[in-house]
């Protein structure tokens, strides 16, 4: 009696073993398969237009950095102890996200000027949880154009909205919007003076559509604001005549826009090859019935 309790004891240890030991693998199993996830993100301002976050997500896996697509992240405002979620966004096919922020006055600032925000995401069977904490003050951009002796200037003066006081020593860069690579005016950094201000003369023969040209003073990358853009459209450039022939017929333009002898001729040669085709094809009938 003793010997057969002595084994079912030892077969329900052994049962308890292999379970425990399986659940223990499976464990180890998922939480190894998880990968770490680094999310880096950057705070835009574009003067009277929007304020948004730039939010990347990544996670280097086998000594490679992978761009994470299609996870979701969300935003808080932190307030003291408080998290108000702003919304939620999925990242792009680069793993990149854009989180518009509707009304930068809604979100609480602490007692610092400074708005604090939290990017979460959750994880799930693959990537592991990851926060990213960003904070940012509120700076604003005064740009004028006038002209004077017959010179054109541009003047820009950077101030603290939470304060309202004018934030001297920091870097400006004033460059005019081109296709593939802005213009730059001046020194390619202006620090503002006491007053927070910078200017620059505007140089003459800049081409324009219709004379005009769309300059934007930036304040790039700052610790404490982020990125300030202020973009002014301004009537002093040089007009150009558009030479573009897209709505032209040519043979480099769209299927839509063939030329008409590209149309005519080889239709009259294909409908007359197949007429010829189609008179001996008969006269052949002819010649047999005959």
């Amino acid at each position: 009696m003793k010997t057969k309790l002595k084994y079912q004891n030892l077969f329900l240890a052994l049962i308890f073993f292999s379970i425990s030991n399986l659940a223990f693998q499976n464990l180890y199993c998922q939480n190894s398969i998880k990968n770490k996830v680094r999310l880096q993100a950057y705070y835009f301002k574009i003067m009277d237009s929007t304020s948004y976050l730039n939010i990347k997500a990544t996670s280097k896996i086998d000594k490679k950095i992978n761009k994470l697509s299609n996870i979701t992240l969300t935003i808080y405002n932190l307030f003291e102890s408080d998290e108000i979620q702003l919304g939620k966004i999925s990242t792009s096919i680069d793993g990149e996200a854009k989180f518009i922020i509707q009304d930068l006055n809604t979100l609480k600032v602490d007692s610092t000027g400074y708005y604090n925000l939290k990017i979460l995401f959750k994880g799930n069977d693959s990537y592991k949880k990851a926060t990213k904490t960003i904070d940012f003050k509120d700076a604003s951009i005064n740009t004028k154009i006038f002209t004077k002796d017959s010179i054109n200037y541009i003047t820009a003066q950077l101030f603290d909205k939470n304060n309202n006081q004018a934030i001297a020593d920091s870097p400006l860069t004033i460059q005019v919007i081109r296709l593939f690579k802005p213009l730059i005016l001046g020194d390619p950094f202006n620090m503002t003076d006491d007053n927070g201000s910078i200017s620059s003369t505007i140089e003459n023969g800049i081409p324009g559509v219709n004379g005009n040209i769309f300059i934007e003073v930036v304040l790039d990358d700052s610790d404490e604001y982020g990125t300030v853009i202020d973009i002014v459209k301004a009537p002093i450039g040089v007009p150009f005549v558009d030479e573009s022939t897209f709505d032209e017929r040519t043979m480099w333009s769209p299927r839509s826009k063939t030329p008409y002898f590209l149309l005519i001729i080889p239709n009259v040669l294909t409908f007359g090859m197949w007429t010829i085709i189609v008179i001996l094809i008969v006269n052949l009938f002819k010649i047999r019935r005959d």
